[in-house]
């Protein structure tokens, strides 16, 4: 199930993005950023709707999805 950024408070979307951010690994090129950043970058997907957020309800987790998959 989708779930909009908008819907969760500013605490439990920051969590959602720490969470993913640590268990991805993200990868973001040659170029090292902050972890800081990395949370900024990633909100900022979700605003222009590049990324969103899928909470899968029998394991009762979510993760972020490129839009386009």
């Amino acid at each position: 199930m989708e779930i909009s950024y908008r819907d969760l408070s500013a605490d439990a979307l920051r969590g959602v993005v720490e969470e993913y951010i640590t268990r991805e690994g993200t990868d973001y090129g040659t170029q090292e950023y902050s972890f800081t950043s990395k949370i900024e970058q990633v909100m900022r997907q979700l605003e222009r709707g590049e990324v969103k957020i899928l909470f899968d309800a029998e394991s009762e987790t979510c993760t972020l999805v490129s839009a386009r998959d």
